[in-house]
């Protein structure tokens, strides 16, 4: 819905339709933070690491080895790991250009991602792109298709892996960055930090992922408060 009023935004403003002050009265637009991304981290070691690959099946090993990449390469969206180019790897070093807002990241590939570039690497020369998630023959409109069956896919199979590992919560395919964002703070990494990281325009974008981190961090806070004080009383009284 949001994308759609943006939609007819971009059209009022170039008087393709007339302006309905009341069209999205009634929908809502706004951004729910209500729904737990981040998993915690027996949950991230479980979907990631737990169950070994020949007990796997077929469909998800490859879905496995892109969620291990995306969480090691620091928390990166699955757009950005599908449209990567082999000229963006250099030695163990990723250099790349963020799909959704353009900005330059570069990461230093740790041993154990490099491990599964080398294994799940595109070996298609006429592809442009380090994995095979797209095939590198289509553009515009067609590409974008493309993407979106992919992103549909691996968001299917990550389902099916969390079942088969014993994860509960919902997954997704931002699950892993959302989780990466929250275990650095756990590992107390500033907030600027986890922003930089991420290529974020501002501290404020990176303050939605943490969000449900402070929440439970108040909560832990006064449960140590209240038992604390029951330990000093002996007791509350009922």
């Amino acid at each position: 819905m949001r994308m759609l009023r943006v939609a007819y935004n971009k059209a009022v403003e170039k008087k393709i339709v007339v302006e309905n002050p009341l069209l999205f009265q009634h929908v809502y637009t706004g951004v729910k933070n209500n729904i737990k991304r981040a998993l915690k981290v027996e949950e991230i070691y479980k979907l990631l690491n737990k169950i070994p690959v020949k007990e796997l099946p077929e469909g998800l090993i490859q879905c496995r080895a892109w969620a291990n990449l995306m969480f090691q390469l620091r928390g990166m969206p699955f757009v950005d790991l599908a449209y990567l180019h082999k000229n963006d790897l250099k030695d163990n070093t990723i250099s790349y250009r963020r799909h959704k807002t353009g900005g330059d990241i570069t990461v230093d590939v740790p041993e154990t991602a490099m491990e599964l570039i080398n294994k799940y690497r595109n070996t298609n020369k006429d592809s442009p792109y380090l994995f095979p998630i797209l095939s590198g023959t289509k553009t515009g409109e067609d590409l974008y298709i493309e993407y979106q069956k992919a992103l549909r896919t691996m968001n299917y199979k990550l389902s099916r892996l969390a079942k088969k590992c014993g994860v509960t919560n919902k997954v997704s395919s931002y699950t892993t960055r959302h989780t990466w964002a929250t275990l650095a703070k756990y590992c107390n990494f500033s907030e600027q930090l986890i922003s930089d990281a991420f290529g974020h325009s501002s501290v404020n974008v990176t303050k939605t992922y943490l969000k449900n981190f402070k929440n439970e961090e108040i909560n832990k806070a006064n449960d140590e408060i209240i038992s604390y004080v029951s330990k000093m009383g002996r007791g509350w009284s009922r």
